[in-house]
């Protein structure tokens, strides 16, 4: 069985969902995680899950205003009602299509104020997605793709999640932010491993197929195992072409 999940935020990105579900299915993956599924129903979406059965992993809270570069709103300060309608909309989806875990989006931000507004809608989150049994997920994003994301690195994730001490807050780790901030991708794996509740990869730096780069995933992949990881991993890599044609990587890595 695959140990991989796909995410189709950046994988069969030319269907419409639901057949990039199937897509997964038939080449093998054993899960399916999601960036921002809202415009396509989520019956639809279900739909497509029963018959493959497959399972979600996650999905992602709204970015705000795409127009404007928003990644989030989490963290931004006066824009706490838009940030709770999102999370009531990320719980309702998660709901219909059966997924574990929301990706808790910060937003562009700094400063104290930035910090005390994400860990105060972060708490509202944890409360709420509690009652619903879901798994809230915070990232850090690399400063190259994302240079004014509030969560920068894993160290402040760390902090935040000790401090709120949420039993259902968790860190997505994902070892192409990582790299491409920290460095270092298998000693922070160990480090984190307590706290971690789903993991990602792609090539570093360029965050293509995993079987290039410079973070070698065959060992990678083996220290994830050694640690007790038993969960689907996330590929979350943008194919240079069609998704079909980026693949062999699940048999030389897998």
């Amino acid at each position: 069985m695959s140990r991989f999940s796909a995410n189709l935020g950046f994988l069969w990105t030319e269907l419409p969902l639901s057949d990039a579900i199937r897509a997964a299915k038939a080449a093998g993956f054993a899960a399916v995680e999601l960036h921002w599924p809202y415009d396509t129903p989520a019956q639809d979406v279900r739909a497509a899950l029963d018959e493959t059965g497959l399972p979600v992993l996650a999905l992602n809270t709204r970015r705000g205003d795409v127009a404007a570069g928003e990644y989030g709103v989490f963290a931004l300060v006066g824009r706490e009602d838009e940030a709770l309608a999102a999370i009531s909309q990320s719980i309702a989806y998660a709901g219909v299509i059966g997924a574990g875990a929301i990706h808790v989006m910060a937003g562009n931000a700094n400063g104290a104020e930035a910090r005390e507004t994400f860990v105060r809608n972060l708490k509202v989150a944890c409360e709420m997605a509690r009652g619903h049994d879901l798994t809230i997920l915070i990232e850090p994003l690399n400063g190259f793709d994302a240079p004014n994301y509030f969560l920068r690195d894993t160290a402040q994730a760390e902090q935040i999640i000790h401090e709120l001490n949420a039993p259902n807050l968790r860190l997505m780790f994902d070892c192409y932010h990582v790299g491409r901030t920290e460095s270092q991708v298998g000693a922070q794996l160990e480090r984190l491993m307590p706290i971690i509740g789903h993991i990602q990869f792609a090539s570093v730096p360029d965050r293509g197929a995993p079987d290039q780069g410079e973070v070698d995933y065959k060992v990678i992949f083996k220290q994830i195992d050694a640690l007790g990881w038993d969960r689907p991993l996330g590929a979350e890599y943008k194919p240079l072409g069609l998704t079909g044609e980026s693949l062999n990587w699940m048999t030389t890595l897998g």
